[in-house]
């Protein structure tokens, strides 16, 4: 397996100064929920400490975590394809610091910079390749389990 990429680190230094020109600095309480499934995507995260859980409402009264992030991970990146709608939930599973991007002033920075554009863009696309990937293999490890079990 690839190790993960982190978005600020795949960023050539000029290009993430010029991103983190518009970051804001902001907290969540443990328990808090960021975001939920279904929500408008107009935002993004970096994170800085602690961890955030992705998560998916299976029922109406049950919630599971499908991932877990930590410091340097990227939450969010809904708010680069249409219909900039979550296709998750995120909950703080303890305090949490992170940089927050507005998604419009960065789409924005990206028309203006194509370079920086074409970098983030491969850069969340080589993170979602990777989360792919993990949760493949943890499938695959649980429908090995469970075919094991049954014989």
């Amino acid at each position: 397996m690839t190790k993960a990429i982190k978005l600020l680190t795949a960023l050539p230094p000029s290009q993430r100064q010029r991103l983190m020109t518009l970051a804001r600095e902001v907290a969540f309480r443990e328990d808090v929920l960021i975001f939920e499934a279904g929500g408008t995507a107009d935002r993004f995260w970096v994170i800085r400490s602690s961890a955030v859980s992705l998560t998916q409402q299976v029922t109406s009264q049950q919630r599971v975590t499908v991932a877990g992030l930590g410091a340097g991970d990227l939450l969010g990146w809904s708010w680069l394809f249409p219909p900039y709608r979550w296709d998750f939930g995120a909950e703080a599973f303890s305090p949490v610091r992170a940089y927050e991007f507005d998604a419009a002033a960065v789409l924005e920075l990206c028309e203006e910079d194509q370079q920086l554009g074409m970098i983030l863009v491969r850069s969340v696309a080589e993170i979602l390749a990777h989360r792919l990937e993990t949760t493949r293999s943890k499938l695959m490890e649980q429908y090995t389990m469970r075919r094991r079990g049954s014989l």
